[in-house]
């Protein structure tokens, strides 16, 4: 990470175990503001258990995480879901979009939940579903959108509050090359143009390699880049 950039998110001892599987073995991991990093690794080294831990989806066994300073490892639940919706966005390999409601209200949702006024969200939903190029789908459900056009759905609703970090896992993984190329170059748009921070979870290389930093999981354990074989 550059020294420019001030630590806007930090892990430490990050330890997590499902029953006798001990997933992630003690990491400490730093991302500062923002900065787009790529978590890459084979199936099963942890990957995407590091990415709930980080993004509060759920709690370490031992360490704790903190956002510009806060630990936040420690909040109650409530506190916990309060604070991930004005502060943590999620982008997912399947956008987890509602069937039931069109891109507007979907992007609309989090902002909603965050009982923001209904007029601010919906301007703001609409304004960000064009700045991705989909202000004709506006009253679209996902089932009439196709699944570039669902993914950066995804990604608008990721950004509706406004949060300081974005988390996606394996956010083109169900897109073909052109798709995921497009949503790729977004990504630095929006790090270009508002400063989003992202934490990016890829089997991806060509994503992979274009994130500021390039980190490497095996066995539960974030490698010393003289680890990682060329």
């Amino acid at each position: 990470m550059s020294t420019e950039n001030p630590v806007l998110l930090e892990g430490r001892g990050l330890t997590k175990s499902y029953g006798k599987l001990q997933v992630l073995k003690g990491i400490d991991i730093t991302i500062g503001e923002a900065e787009v990093v790529s978590i890459v690794g084979a199936s099963g080294a942890g990957k995407s258990t590091l990415l709930h831990l980080l993004g509060t989806l759920d709690v370490p066994d031992e360490g704790d995480v903190y956002l510009h300073g806060q630990r936040i490892s420690s909040m109650s639940n409530k506190e916990m879901a309060r604070f991930r919706n004005q502060n943590i966005g999620f982008i997912f390999q399947f956008h987890n979009l509602l069937p039931e409601f069109t891109a507007l209200e979907n992007v609309s949702l989090p902002g909603f939940l965050a009982n923001r006024p209904e007029k601010e969200v919906e301007a703001r939903a609409k304004e960000l579903l064009e700045m991705l190029g989909l202000s004709h789908r506006l009253d679209h459900k996902p089932s009439e959108m196709s699944g570039g056009e669902q993914q950066r759905t995804a990604v608008a609703r990721a950004l509706i509050n406004s949060p300081k970090l974005i988390f996606a896992d394996e956010p083109s993984g169900n897109l073909d090359s052109k798709n995921a190329d497009e949503l790729h170059q977004i990504f630095f748009k929006l790090r270009q143009d508002l400063g989003q921070t992202f934490v990016l979870v890829t089997h991806n290389p060509a994503l992979a390699d274009m994130a500021d930093r390039k980190l490497t999981m095996k066995d539960g354990y974030l490698l010393h880049p003289s680890e990682v074989a060329e």
